[in-house]
C-alpha cells in the first residue's frame, strides 16, 4: 500500500474498502468491536493524511474504534491475530506499537489526555497537534467535560473529531445546516470573524450587532452548546466524505486552537448485516460473514443472563426493587427490566460516579437499588461508592459482572480488583456464587440484607461444579463442600467450582482433598477457618483475583487474629500484574492457573 499522504482521493477510497474487508475478516474470526471500527474508517484515514502520525499524538476514546489506525501503522499484516493470545490488541497499546499514543479501554478520557500533551508541547516549544478521535457516547461522561471547561479558557491547539454515530448530539437541519457548516469552515469565514473582532475595538453598538449575528449562526446549527464552553466548532460534516474530512482536519489544523469537528458517521457502515445496528453488533464473538449468524454458540447459561434473570423474578414480586446500569443494559443484563419496568431501572449512560451516588440516594428514600456494573468500570466509582454508600451505611447492592478474567479485552477489561479495592471499605459485605442456583440465591440473598453489599461472577458461564449440594446464603457463613486429608482446598465465587474440579483430579491420584466454599470474603468465617486449621495442615485458595488484597490475604489476616498461624498456604490467585489479552484457557495456563496446573502443582508437593 501506498504511504498515505502519496495517495490521490480515488485511491484513499479504495485503501477505506480494503481496510473494511480486512476488519470484517479478521473480527469475524476472532471477535472484537464490528460496528464502531467499520464506521470511523475515512476518520481515521482523513487523520492520517492530515496530520503527521509519527509526531501528532492520536488519542483516541475509546480505542475500540481504532482498527483502522493500526492497520495504517504498521499492524496490517499482524492484524489476523487480533485479540488471540500474543496477537494484536483490540484497544491501543503503547507497547505494542509508538503509533498508538495512549492506553485506552475506558471511555472519555481523550480529551484530558489531550489537555495534558497539549501543555507538555507548549513547554517544549513544539508545533505538534493533538488529535481526538472520540465517540458521542463518550461525551455523556462528566471527565470529557471537566477537561472542555479548561480548554474554553486555555485554548490549546487541539482538534477534537466528535464522531456522531449512534446518540446524535443535535439533529441537522437539512441544507441550511450543512451550508452553513461549510461556511464555518471556510478559511473567509475565519478570516470575517477574525476582522469583525479587530474592526469593532471600542464600538459597543457594532458590538452587539456582530455578536448577535454570530450567535444566529450558532443558534441553527448543533454546535451551540462547544461554543458556549468557548471552543471553535465546525460541523456537522459527513464522516464518510474523504474530501471534505481532509479539508475540514486541514483548516482545524491551521487555526491554531481548539477546534470540535463534528462529523456524522454510519456504525457498522460497509457490512450491511451489520450496518446502522447498535449494541448487538457493537461488540462480537466470531461470525460467519455471510449470514451474520455467530459460531460459537454454547448451551451453557451465562452467569449475566441467570442475574438478569433472577433479578427480573424478584422485580416482579417487589416493586421497591430498582436498578442502574451504567451504558451497558445488555452487557449486564437490565436491558429486560429496563423494557419491562422502564420507571424502575434506568441506564446513566457512562456516568458510574453519578450511577452509584443515585444509588445511595435511592437506598435513602427506602429503595432497594442493584448497581450492575462490570469490575473494571465500577473502579471509576470508588469514592462514590466510600463517600456516599459506605459511610452512612445504605444498602446498595453492586452486582460485579465480568469479575475475574475476561479474556480477548486485555489489560483495561480485566476483573481483578473489586475484592482488594472493596474490602477495605466499611460496611462493605463481599461475597460470591459458585454456580446458578447459588447466584440466584446470591440476588435473593442481597435483596434482604440492610447493608452495602457486593457480590461478583464472572464472564460467560461458571465453571461446572460437580452436583455440589446447595445452601442458601447465611451472612457471614461458609459452606463445607467435601471432607479430605491434610489438604484442604479454599475457593470463593467461581474459584470454589474448580477447587471442586482440582479436587477430583487429585482424587484420581491418590491424594483426597477438602474443599471450603469460602463465600464471603468479609465478614470471613473464622469459626470455619478455625475448623479448617485444626483438621488441615495445609491450605490452597482459589480465586480469579489478584493476589493483592485478594482472598488469600483475608484468610492470612483472619488465621493471625484467631491465633492459627501453623497453616501451610498455598496461593492460586492472579499474579500482581496486568493480564494479556486473550481466550480466558490462554490466560489461566500462561500463568499456570489452569485447573490441571494448579492440581498438578499440588501433587508435586
Amino acid at each position: 500500500m501506498k504511504p498515505i499522504k502519496d495517495q490521490s482521493l480515488a485511491e484513499l477510497n479504495e485503501t477505506c474498502l480494503e481496510i473494511r474487508s480486512k476488519i470484517i475478516d479478521a473480527v469475524s474470526k476472532n471477535g472484537g468491536h464490528l460496528t464502531s471500527s467499520l464506521g470511523a474508517v475515512e476518520l481515521i484515514v482523513a487523520m492520517h493524511y492530515a496530520f503527521d502520525a509519527k509526531n501528532d499524538p492520536f488519542i483516541f476514546d475509546v480505542s475500540h474504534q481504532a482498527y483502522a489506525h493500526k492497520l495504517l501503522t504498521d499492524r496490517w499484516d499482524s492484524f489476523e491475530t487480533l485479540r488471540r493470545f500474543g496477537g494484536v490488541s483490540g484497544f491501543t497499546k503503547p507497547k505494542e506499537s509508538h503509533f498508538d499514543y495512549f492506553i485506552a479501554g475506558h471511555s472519555s478520557t481523550s480529551v484530558s489526555v489531550a489537555v495534558g500533551a497539549a501543555k507538555a508541547i507548549a513547554l517544549k516549544n513544539e508545533t505538534r497537534t493533538p488529535i481526538v478521535l472520540i465517540g458521542d457516547g463518550a461525551l455523556s461522561a462528566g471527565m470529557v467535560y471537566e477537561a472542555l471547561n479548561e480548554l474554553g479558557d486555555r485554548k490549546y491547539p487541539i482538534v477534537i473529531i466528535v464522531n456522531d454515530n449512534e446518540m446524535s448530539i443535535a439533529r441537522p437541519i437539512g441544507a441550511i445546516s450543512l451550508s452553513l457548516s461549510r461556511a464555518i469552515a471556510a478559511p473567509w469565514f475565519q478570516k470575517l470573524k477574525s476582522l469583525i473582532d479587530g474592526a469593532i475595538g471600542g464600538n459597543e453598538t457594532f458590538h452587539y450587532l456582530a455578536k448577535r449575528f454570530e450567535e444566529s449562526l450558532r443558534l441553527i446549527t448543533p454546535g451551540i452548546l462547544f461554543e458556549e464552553l468557548g471552543l471553535d466548532y465546525i460541523g456537522p460534516v459527513n464522516g464518510h466524505d474523504l474530501g471534505s474530512l481532509i479539508s475540514v482536519l486541514n483548516r482545524a489544523k491551521e487555526m491554531k486552537k481548539t477546534v470540535v469537528v463534528h462529523a456524522r458517521t454510519i456504525k457498522g457502515k460497509g457490512y450491511d448485516i451489520a450496518q446502522g445496528k447498535q449494541e448487538h453488533w457493537h461488540g462480537v464473538g466470531p461470525f460467519d460473514k455471510a449470514s451474520g449468524k455467530p459460531l460459537k454458540n454454547g448451551d451453557k447459561k451465562s452467569a449475566t443472563e441467570i442475574y438478569s434473570d433472577a433479578l427480573l423474578a424478584l422485580a416482579r414480586e417487589n416493586d421497591k426493587i430498582v436498578g442502574v446500569t451504567a451504558a451497558m443494559p445488555s452487557g449486564t443484563g437490565l436491558d429486560k427490566l429496563i423494557e419491562e419496568f422502564p420507571n424502575r431501572f434506568w441506564d446513566v449512560a457512562i456516568a458510574e460516579q453519578h450511577a452509584v451516588t443515585s444509588c445511595a440516594a435511592l437506598a435513602k428514600e427506602g429503595f432497594k437499588p442493584f448497581c450492575a456494573i462490570y469490575s473494571t468500570f465500577l473502579q471509576r466509582g470508588y469514592d462514590q461508592i466510600i463517600h456516599d454508600c459506605a459511610i452512612d451505611n445504605l444498602p446498595v447492592v453492586f452486582a460485579i459482572d465480568r469479575a475475574g478474567i475476561v479474556g480477548e479485552d486485555g489489560a483495561t477489561h480485566q476483573g481483578t480488583f473489586d475484592i482488594a479495592y472493596l474490602r477495605a471499605v466499611p460496611n462493605m459485605i463481599l461475597f460470591a456464587p459458585r454456580d446458578e442456583t447459588s447466584l440466584i440465591d446470591a440476588v435473593r440473598f442481597a435483596a434482604d440484607l440492610n447493608k452495602p453489599c457486593a457480590f461478583r461472577y464472572p464472564r460467560g458461564a461458571f465453571h461446572d461444579c460437580l452436583a455440589a449440594a446447595f445452601e442458601p446464603f447465611e451472612l457471614g457463613k461458609a459452606q463445607w463442600l467435601k471432607e479430605g486429608e491434610k489438604l484442604l482446598l479454599i475457593g470463593y465465587g467461581n474459584g470454589a467450582a474448580k477447587a471442586l474440579a482440582i479436587s477430583e483430579i487429585l482424587e484420581r491420584g491418590g491424594t483426597k482433598a477438602g474443599v471450603l466454599d469460602l463465600r464471603f470474603v468479609k465478614p470471613i468465617d473464622k469459626n470455619a477457618l478455625k475448623i479448617a486449621a485444626k483438621n488441615y495442615s495445609r491450605f490452597a485458595v482459589v480465586s480469579d483475583s489478584s493476589i493483592v488484597g485478594g482472598v488469600s490475604g483475608a484468610i492470612a489476616e483472619a488465621l493471625m487474629e484467631i491465633d492459627c498461624l501453623s497453616v501451610t498456604i498455598d496461593r492460586f490467585e492472579l499474579p500482581d500484574e496486568f493480564l494479556r489479552h486473550g481466550a480466558v484457557r490462554q490466560v489461566e495456563e500462561s500463568l499456570g492457573l489452569s485447573v490441571e496446573q494448579i492440581a498438578q502443582r499440588l501433587s508435586n508437593g
